[in-house]
């Protein structure tokens, strides 16, 4: 430090210590902190090492001991000047939040181009070690690649470099860090610009393990695998967005950046609205009461006119193409001025501008290309009609009307995934990416009418299933699909899938043909997509993944077209929805069998009178789930073949095989923990269940009362109680019965046990919980959602982790 080094000049010689040479020995002060990373301003010290080696400091206790850290400064000063021909390192990987507060600042003096991460900085420090035209050999995470807080130094290093080779390595290729967790890469840089040069690039990203990746390569070198090996010139970067060193791209895709526009100059496109509590302002749309929805705003003044609260917004979702992921409503009742409120409290240093957060509310409710910000698999666009907002998660584009087919067309076309792989092949997408894609606007007018076909079967599939707003009814109970039995049913709603998928497949392989012709592409890309790339949830290949045998996906998907049936089955028995009428009927708070009469006035399967429906082990209630599921069965398919097709039913529900699976089994056993699935833990129906589930009724959350719990304790479970007792007295007169057998007595009796159990259990349910519950007559408001009033019950309800 500077005290021990002023005594230190003092006694050995100030002359020796130029200005320079004490400014590169205060460099090593936090050597321990900043490493191999310090570049010193001198770096010729060989004659004053000897020249210090000469000085005499024996029994100079203090001077001998700063003595040593300057000689040992001064060597290190000599291993850290450029005089290697080779440098090879793997560095240490550090981003400038886990950096200490003096080496962040450091950082940002010395390494301005590199400060973002260590492993960046050292790539620099690395290529300062080297003699000119000597060589860097590094293994890094391959961000620097492609990310924008690396492109100032991926400019430097274009103009004071070139990579020789490069093993594209991606995730996967330690098995010892964790897999996935990391995606490297290993280059080899030449310190020297030479515009002339072609490096070899060895794409190795689809190996999905470390062996794997090694053989790839080592076949590679000898001569195999041709396919993977890439020669690009490092000039040719600098014509993509970013200056990526996307290595893959031919010419005719460089050529697509410098003959085309970035989208970004044709259409408008930002990540929108920003809520900063999400919790808070954003559902499920099955959540909240319909009548406190609105759908078809159009401009902000038409939103505030409706004096609604919830509005449809985008956000993201499943990887899905086209058309779809319209899965939740956002509060702007008011013109969002309750959520303006929360941002101003929350952010008093906005000064009341919230356009920081609350972003381009000029193009909230006008239609749309929405894209999910986080994607673990391709990049996927799809259209959504006006009346949605939409934010960062679900980021917006917006064309003309007349453009949104040639837009969506492109975005979903195999040449976006292309370029959007050479821009960022990351799992997050920033606005910038899609504005920078060459979109073409010449050439291409055909595939408007190829989009238009595509976004119909979108459209159709999506809405055929309940948690879509337009559902009607499921495509089993489709009249068109209507055969003599369900299976025969099945099979023929099975077969228009397997064209929908066809047809899907035929348009978005004309799509992109339309795209490579345009852009000449042919010797890059081809225009097949595979089937599991078809975002049609009836595609077994998509839903499922490719990973399993044609058995398996066919056993899949005829099991969740069953759950879908029988889900439909009890939001009939609800009211939620009904037989004689397509889409929602009891949607609202608080709503009674008297609505239901009053829209539906003569049901053929009417909805249940009091909202609760028993879900126990026998026929103990005439309303019992598996019974009204029989009813449903025989009126929505017919007496005539109605075994077969509770059969059909039983058996497609029991993908596992167990023996003598039935439909009550389905309901005791996987109906809730489907209905949690479905409804993504925000279930509409809610489960009483005692501890050990001998008590179940399920309610239908927008008919909830104050009263409903009064009715589940009083009129199901006091009355199960009371049959149960009566039945338990009937064995006990068995098991002591002359008449009765051995065989008969012995049965009697582990029954008995078993009741007994039962009884004890729902007997402390009822005194601890049910009771209680029912004295307090809580009230419940579905604007605050799911996940504030399913608590409310406690251990009431069915316990679902991240809810109870």
């Amino acid at each position: 430090d500077g005290n021990e080094l002023k005594d230190y000049m003092d006694f050995v010689g100030r002359d020796l210590f130029t200005a320079p040479l004490q400014t590169t020995l205060r460099q090593f002060e936090e050597a321990d902190n900043f490493g191999s990373l310090i570049r010193p301003d001198v770096t010729d010290v060989d004659g004053m090492v000897r020249a210090l080696e000469a000085k005499n400091v024996t029994g100079q206790l203090f001077i001998s001991s700063t003595h040593q850290k300057v000689l040992q400064v001064l060597r290190e000063i000599d291993y850290l000047r450029p005089k290697y021909h080779v440098v090879i390192a793997n560095p240490p990987y550090m981003g400038s939040k886990g950096m200490n507060a003096l080496l962040a600042k450091w950082a940002k003096l010395n390494y301005p181009n590199s400060k973002s991460d260590l492993f960046a900085m050292f790539i620099e420090r690395s290529l300062g070690l080297a003699l000119l035209h000597g060589a860097v050999a590094m293994i890094t995470m391959q961000s620097w690649m492609f990310l924008s807080s690396f492109e100032k130094l991926r400019s430097w290093l274009l103009r004071s470099s070139s990579i020789l080779s490069m093993a594209h390595l991606g995730e996967r290729a330690f098995d010892s860090i964790g897999g996935a967790v990391v995606s490297t890469t290993a280059f080899v840089l030449a310190k020297s610009k030479d515009s002339h040069h072609f490096g070899d690039f060895v794409r190795l990203t689809d190996g999905r393990s470390e062996a794997e990746k090694s053989t790839l390569l080592i076949n590679t070198a000898a001569g195999q695998n041709r396919g993977r090996v890439f020669r690009a010139n490092s000039d040719s970067f600098s014509k993509v967005p970013g200056r990526n060193v996307a290595y893959w791209l031919g010419k005719a895709s460089i050529g697509a950046y410098e003959k085309s526009e970035g989208l970004g100059k044709s259409f408008y496109g930002q990540p929108g609205l920003q809520t900063s509590d999400n919790e808070r302002f954003l559902r499920f749309w099955q959540e909240v009461a319909q009548d406190r929805c609105f759908r078809n705003a159009t401009t902000s003044e038409s939103a505030l006119d409706s004096g609604r609260t919830w509005f449809p917004h985008l956000k993201g979702g499943d990887y899905r193409k086209w058309y779809g992921n319209q899965d939740h409503v956002v509060n702007w009742k008011n013109d969002g001025k309750e959520l303006k409120d929360s941002i101003n409290n929350k952010y008093p240093y906005l000064n009341g501008n919230i356009d920081y957060v609350v972003k381009d509310r000029g193009y909230y409710f006008k239609e749309v290309i929405s894209y999910s910000r986080i994607t673990t698999g391709n990049f996927a666009a799809r259209y959504a009609p006006s009346g949605f907002m939409f934010d960062v998660a679900g980021s917006a584009i917006f064309p003309k009307s007349e453009d949104i087919p040639l837009a969506l067309g492109f975005l979903c076309s195999k040449l976006a995934q292309h370029f959007m792989a050479a821009q960022n092949p990351t799992m997050t997408i920033q606005a910038g990416d899609v504005d920078n894609l060459p979109l073409l606007t010449t050439g291409v007018n055909a595939c408007k009418g190829v989009v238009e076909r595509i976004l119909s079967l979108s459209k159709e599939d999506w809405t055929s299933y309940e948690t879509s707003w337009d559902f009607a009814n499921p495509p089993i109970m489709n009249p068109d699909n209507r055969q003599m039995t369900l299976k025969a049913t099945y099979e023929t709603l099975r077969a228009r899938w397997a064209e929908m998928v066809s047809q899907m497949q035929r348009l978005e392989e004309e799509n992109n043909r339309i795209f490579i012709d345009a852009y000449g592409l042919q010797d890059e890309l081809t225009p097949e997509v595979p089937l599991n790339e078809i975002t049609l949830t009836c595609n077994p290949h998509y839903r499922y993944g490719n990973d399993k045998s044609e058995d398996d996906l066919e056993a899949l998907l005829l099991a969740d077209t069953m759950r879908e049936l029988v889900s439909y089955a009890v939001g009939c028995m609800f009211g939620r929805y009904a037989l004689d009428k397509p889409g929602l009927i009891l949607a609202n708070q608080g709503e009674t069998i008297e609505d239901y009469l009053q829209r539906v006035p003569e049901p053929s399967f009417p909805a249940d009178d009091d909202n609760v429906i028993p879900m126990l082990d026998g026929d103990w209630f005439t309303d019992d789930i598996a019974e009204r599921f029989r009813k449903f069965l025989r009126v929505a398919f017919g007496d005539e073949h109605y075994e077969d097709n509770l059969r059909f039913v039983e058996q497609g529900l029991n993908i596992k095989g167990k023996r003598n699976y039935g439909i009550r089994d389905y309901f005791l056993g996987k109906f809730y923990t489907d209905h949690v699935k479905r409804y993504k833990k925000r279930p509409i129906y809610w489960l009483f269940s005692s501890p050990k589930g001998s008590f179940n009724a399920l309610i239908y959350m927008h008919r909830y009362r104050p009263d409903t719990v009064s009715v589940v304790l009083n009129d199901y479970l006091r009355e199960f109680r009371t049959k149960l007792t009566s039945h338990k007295n009937h064995l006990e007169a068995v098991s002591i019965s002359a008449s009765s057998s051995q065989g008969e007595k012995t049965k009697a009796l582990k029954e008995i046990e078993k009741i007994t159990k039962m009884l004890a259990e729902m007997e402390e349910y009822e005194r601890e919980v049910l009771y209680p519950l029912a004295t307090e007559q809580v009230e419940i408001d579905l604007d605050d959602g799911v996940k504030v009033n399913y608590p409310k019950f406690g251990p009431a309800l069915k316990n679902i982790t991240g809810l109870s």
